[in-house]
């Protein structure tokens, strides 16, 4: 693997936001989420449930409800009393309208997709039309006092149930009038506390699914208003619930962070009578499951503690693969760090402000695993703080150090940054060309003299950077056959030649820099690439992609290697397919021409091309594992895989120089420390 001084970061101090709420495509392969700062990302099945797509937030806008219409439309309402609907193609709110009822808390679609309800703070139930373009208000239903918490379509969209604080009802849609009102506190004695009902379910049955802030999850016979049956499954209050497509499973989340599924069962062997039947406890968080969500193979949970939990349901999964691992993403799948080599510089993006930081030095050396002191310490050079409610897109800093770019959703920002001794000063640089905004990815050149910003419809704009401080528009990079979806990705060679550049498609097309021209585009695949990066020796372009495969594929003879054909005859190792983690950064050893490194959040991985590639008997241990191996066994293990685990979770990896690496770690305990204490519970033998 060879050796390196590592430079090993933990003053990132990234604190991701809470899961507020989750929506799975309707007979889709996609997963919506909210986040608590108004953020929205996009996951796919069918991509190894790689994050696709990401809105930033926006600090005047919360989402408390998500839910997918009219096939791939995605519409959110929040407590700024607008519903809102989101361009997936373009990143960015494609059109917002007034519920005219206060604050949102609840919204759902009938089955069919042409239908929103959204529950408000007035106590209203209002129904909106979705037409192409927008939606339309259509009508009131009949409207109580208290504030609708949430809702739910029986699957005729004939009716819709309602759950409020003490009390569900079942609204008549056609009619718009209350036709059953049921006190969900009448069953408990001496009650002295409000019952808010959380979340509910209708199912086909006619049975309506609540959970209470009593801890309960409770069925009821909505016709004649009566309880079937009531389970009591924690202390505190159960804060959601989801079911099954085919209505045999419930997925339920409390405050304590558990979470627990319930299945509909035989009451004996071969009866045709059933009952609903507790069947797991899961405690994957630590805090408030503020969201669940049921797709046809899995159990999806998220919490206040930023953790999304995908459980696969074994008796759903045909064969064992990465499709079977249960999977926890804290962390967004796309870089929030940059490296200034030349100037050992890094650039933190938080969602309203950028962090320039200096790194340590040492002058010792030292043994393997040894820690060296540092004789410079770590230090904050500028916060750049982005003014308004909009959250970052994307930031890069140069390698040389000297300039800074961020973008928000409406605003493009430049920033010359000069060092004089010790003293740093910031000089933000006018009247920067007009972009197509927002940019989604930054990338400055290898010799600091361009900038290329990612924008929306496939396209690449490349700005001159000019002394002392400031930018021209050279050009605007296009597909030839044009393109609906922005481009996330982008990778520049070492020469300043060539520039590959990835779109929301999936589709990798490569420019020539120096005629600015199209040069070819990269055969298709069926999965999200997740990261990319040019070679500076061959100009062989290195790409991952979600179902964790690697491609080498040639610019100059627009075409795969060798190295890659034989990696896709032979395939890689098991286990590394397996891995939930997609791979985020790659980048290459000018020393040493024939390995890539690559990370993800879990192992740090210097590929070597001139060693065989190992097959399924063979063991990819981690380094430290193989070092304990007698040398003799430490040779049959030989292989092109190197692998580290010792830096967890590994937010960015990148080296400055031939014998120094910089890893950027964000501890899952610093950031619980972050977080306000979760709900204590009494635990056995304590």
């Amino acid at each position: 693997m060879g050796e390196f001084e590592v430079h090993r970061v933990r003053f990132f101090g990234l604190v991701p936001a809470g899961v507020r709420c989750l929506a799975c495509q309707p007979r889709g392969g996609r997963l919506a989420l909210a986040r608590t700062d108004g953020a929205v990302e996009v996951y796919n099945f069918a991509a190894n449930y790689f994050q696709e797509k990401v809105i930033p937030g926006h600090e005047a806008r919360s989402v408390e409800a998500l839910c997918w219409a009219a096939g791939d439309r995605l519409f959110g309402a929040g407590l700024g009393g607008d519903i809102t609907e989101y361009d997936l193609a373009r990143l960015c709110v494609a059109r917002s309208v007034d519920g005219c009822g206060g604050p949102i808390w609840s919204m759902a679609a009938n089955s069919s997709g042409t239908q929103l309800a959204i529950g408000c703070e007035d106590g209203s139930v209002k129904l909106f039309q979705v037409v192409p373009g927008g939606i339309q208000f259509e009508r009131n239903l009949d409207r109580r006092k208290g504030r609708i918490l949430c809702l739910s379509w029986h699957p005729s969209d004939t009716h819709i149930a309602a759950g409020s604080i003490d009390v569900l009802r079942v609204f008549d849609v056609c009619s718009g009038q209350t036709v059953q009102r049921i006190m969900v506190n009448y069953h408990v004695h001496k009650v002295k506390r409000e019952c808010i009902v959380w979340s509910i379910a209708f199912l086909s049955s006619g049975t309506v699914v609540t959970s209470d802030s009593f801890g309960r999850v409770q069925f009821w016979d909505w016709e004649r208003g009566t309880l079937l049956e009531s389970h009591t499954v924690s202390t505190s209050a159960v804060l959601s619930l989801s079911v099954s497509e085919k209505e045999d499973s419930i997925i339920v989340g409390t405050s304590t962070g558990a979470t627990y599924q319930f299945q509909l069962l035989p009451v004996k062997m071969g009866s045709l009578e059933k009952r609903w039947v507790r069947t797991k406890p899961f405690q994957h968080h630590t805090h408030d499951v503020r969201a669940v969500a049921h797709s046809s193979t899995a159990l999806i949970s998220g919490g206040l503690d930023a953790q999304l939990v995908i459980r696969p349901l074994m008796e759903k999964i045909q064969k064992k693969g990465y499709e079977a691992a249960l999977r926890k993403f804290t962390f967004p799948h796309r870089r929030l760090v940059s490296c200034a080599r030349k100037a050992r510089l890094l650039l933190f993006q938080f969602s309203q402000h950028l962090e320039l930081w200096r790194l340590g030095s040492t002058n010792e050396t030292g043994k393997d695993g040894e820690v060296l002191p540092l004789c410079r310490m770590p230090e904050h050079l500028v916060q750049l703080k982005s003014k308004g409610p909009e959250h970052i897109y994307c930031s890069c800093v140069s390698p040389c150090g000297s300039w800074v770019a961020y973008s928000t959703a409406s605003r493009f920002h430049l920033y010359r940054v000069q060092y004089e001794g010790d003293s740093v000063s910031v000089k933000k640089v006018p009247k920067v060309p007009k972009l197509l905004l927002p940019a989604y990815q930054l990338q400055f050149s290898a010799d600091s003299g361009n900038l290329f910003v990612a924008s929306a419809r496939g396209s690449v704009h490349v700005l001159q950077l000019l002394e002392p401080g400031g930018c021209k528009h050279l050009h605007i990079l296009q597909p030839p056959s044009g393109c609906p979806e922005a481009v996330y990705l982008l990778a520049v060679s070492a020469d300043g030649h060539w520039l590959a550049a990835v779109s929301g498609d999936w589709a990798i097309h490569v420019y020539n820099l120096k005629c600015f021209k199209h040069h070819c585009t990269v055969p298709t695949y069926s999965c999200a690439v997740t990261a990319l990066a040019i070679h500076p020796i061959t100009n062989n372009l290195v790409i991952a992609y979600s179902d964790q495969q690697l491609f080498e594929f040639s610019i100059p003879e627009k075409q795969y290697t060798a190295w890659s054909r034989t990696v896709q005859n032979c395939g890689l190792h098991k286990v590394w397919l397996e891995r939930d983690s997609p791979i985020t950064h790659i980048t290459f050893n000018p020393k040493n021409p024939s390995h890539i490194l690559l990370h993800d959040i879990y192992m740090f991985c210097v590929l070597d091309k001139s060693l065989p590639l190992p097959d399924n008997s063979a063991l990819l241990m981690n380094q430290s594992t193989l070092k304990q191996l007698p040398e003799t066994a430490r040779q049959r293990q030989l292989h092109a895989f190197k692998i580290c685990k010792k830096f967890q979770p590994l937010l960015f990896a990148d080296l400055l120089d031939e014998n120094c690496l910089v890893m950027v770690e964000r501890p899952i305990m610093d950031i619980k420390t972050q977080l306000p204490l979760p709900i204590q519970q009494k635990k056995f033998g304590t």
